[in-house]
């Protein structure tokens, strides 16, 4: 007979304002995972999930949940899931940074989602690294951690021995990923099926809205974008927006970019794909017809570019998003 082998544990921190579903949903999903691999195989690999919390009596963190209750003293693998509100506060984080330092200098994984971020950020675990978050954080995330490679357009970065996924409930992308690497890809895809989740390979950029920065106090730009959200950036040209911005080209774009951190060129092609996105998910007009609406005389360029900047194809994006699969699926409630 094969000795059982020890557990590989994931610990769930408990940090103040987390979202206690993700909490509870990791935990089941991780279960679950155990429960299909011994269905396979008997003697499988088991997950070992830990909740931990910051304890004011003891000034540590400790385990507060186990579902192996037993000998370990420290999970192999540690997951900041999201938070229902603002990130987390300097001061509220800052007891669980030298925690989750010894952690990773143990060897230990460590997982982030969504706001979960600031709190490895805070323990100084992202500096110089790549990483995601909630593409609504991603300005407050930049400002307060600049050295961070940020990048909201991916869903999932998995820099080896730190992970962070970015959406809301990529709490599932995270806890698919981690099962797949310990217990494998087969059973990974059983539990995303039982779970009715996709699988990893999701990018945030598929469902985040462009969110132009319009709080950057030139107003000069600022004038220049309102006067392009109102027109839909259609027929508009380098010179035009610089003459309505009353500066001198070169002036214009450096001032631009330096505000928006895009070049007026993307910056139109952004506002432009966001106008093609609500008309793919709201109408059953033709992609060409659609291309033409928002001011592009070749659909085929206005594929590629939408393609670049949302990371799927038109004709794919509808199939996602629009009004007949919206249909589809309150019909198979």
């Amino acid at each position: 007979m094969v000795a059982a082998r020890d557990p590989v544990e994931i610990g769930l921190v408990v940090y103040p304002g987390v979202q206690e579903a993700a909490v509870l949903g990791l935990t089941d999903l991780f279960q679950l995972a155990n429960r299909l691999a011994a269905e396979r195989s008997p003697d499988a690999l088991r997950l070992r999930v830990s909740h931990w919390q910051w304890q004011e009596a003891s000034q540590t963190v400790i385990r507060t949940f186990d579902s192996e209750p037993g000998p370990g003293n420290a999970p192999a693998m540690v997951i900041l899931p999201p938070t229902l509100g603002d990130p987390i506060a300097r001061g509220v984080a800052a007891p669980y940074a030298d925690w989750l330092r010894a952690r990773h200098a143990a060897g230990a994984t460590l997982g982030s989602v969504c706001a979960g971020a600031f709190v490895l950020a805070e323990a100084g675990l992202l500096s110089g690294r790549a990483a995601t978050t909630h593409w609504a954080y991603r300005d407050a995330l930049a400002m307060r951690f600049p050295d961070i490679a940020l990048d909201v357009d991916k869903l999932v970065i998995d820099d080896g021995d730190i992970i962070t996924a970015g959406g809301y409930m990529a709490w599932t992308d995270l806890g698919l990923k981690l099962v797949d690497r310990v217990l494998g890809p087969t059973v990974m895809m059983d539990t995303a099926r039982f779970m009715l989740v996709d699988p990893p390979g999701r990018e945030q950029r598929f469902y985040s809205p462009f969110a132009p920065r319009l709080n950057h106090g030139d107003e000069a730009i600022l004038k220049v974008q309102h006067w392009l959200q109102a027109r839909g950036a259609r027929d508009v040209t380098l010179a035009t927006m610089a003459e309505h911005a009353a500066l001198e080209e070169r002036t214009f774009l450096r001032r631009f970019r330096n505000a928006t951190g895009l070049k007026p060129t993307e910056y139109c092609q952004h506002l432009r794909v966001g106008k093609a996105r609500e008309m793919l998910e709201a109408t059953t007009r033709s992609i060409d017809q659609i291309a033409w609406d928002v001011g592009y005389d070749d659909p085929g360029s206005f594929r590629k570019v939408f393609a670049r900047i949302t990371g799927l194809v038109p004709g794919d994006y509808r199939r996602r998003f629009g009004v007949e699969r919206a249909a589809l699926v309150a019909g198979e409630r």
